[in-house]
This record gives C-alpha cells, structure tokens and sequence, in this order.
C-alpha cells in the first residue's frame, strides 16, 4: 500500500500539488480549489500534531472498523466522505500558490514524522503505519478531486 513516508510517492504527490492553479476545477464536491488546499493543509497539520481536535462520538463508537475498511485495499477514497466542521473552508477566495507551498512544505515534513501519540478526531489512535497509507489516501482523493 503507497504511503507518504516513502520519498518516491512523497515526490509524486509534490508534483500532483504543483500541478494545480487557481483555474483547477473539481469534478465532485463542493469546494473549490483553494478551499481544498487550506482543507488539506489543515489535516496535514493534525497529521503533524501541530494542532488537535477533540474525537466525535460516532468515531468513538465505528471509528477502528472505519478505518480498518479504509485501509484494507489501494482503492481510492470514495467520493463526498464527511468531514469533521473544523476542516470545512468557508472562504472560497485566497492564495492558491500561497497555499499550495505551504501543503507542499507540510507534505515535506514526512519524511522526518514523529507524532506517536497521534489521535484522529474519527478513527482514534492510528499507528506510524496507518497514517502513512491514510495520509496518503486522503491526499490521492482531493487531488483525484481536482484532476491532478
């Protein structure tokens, strides 16, 4: 299973990013390019533990069996997944170069990870493993999103 801890599909996901610019346009969902930009730059900096959001109760009760379902294969993240409020973007305009290095400086940061405790606000606690392929699926799914 492809992982952002590994540097080849760290360089990938880099250049997917690169690809995109303010006229990127998404094939599914609500938001637009730079709303998931600053959506991804806010999960990759709980990924980092730069920031921590407290579990839902829903997570608490299905969260392991979610994401065990998630991580089972290399399948693409399915389309519209719920999203905890806090990962919403309301502003619809901003930097997209702006945004798109600072995803790019975070997606970076990787290769030097750290963060044991780790504790998803859904799934609960996940092991160095289980970010790694998770990070990387949620990353593949916004940037399918945008045809990058």
């Amino acid at each position: 299973m492809k992982t952002v801890f590994d540097k080849t599909t760290r360089d990938q996901l880099i250049g997917r990013i690169n690809m995109l610019n303010e006229n990127s346009v998404a094939q599914w969902g609500k938001m637009n390019v730079y709303q998931m930009l600053k959506h991804c730059t806010l999960a990759e900096e709980m990924y980092l533990g730069k920031k921590v959001y407290n579990r839902v109760l829903l997570g608490r009760l299905i969260g392991k069996l979610a994401l065990k379902n998630l991580l089972k294969d290399e399948s693409p993240m399915g389309r519209n997944a719920p999203t905890k409020a806090e990962f919403k973007v309301d502003q619809s305009n901003g930097d997209v170069l702006a945004e798109k290095r600072k995803w790019v400086a975070l997606i970076e940061q990787y290769e030097s990870f750290s963060n044991p405790d780790f504790e998803h606000w859904f799934f609960g606690k996940m092991t160095k493993d289980q970010i790694g392929c998770f990070v990387y699926k949620h990353t593949d799914h916004h940037l399918r999103q945008f045809n990058s």
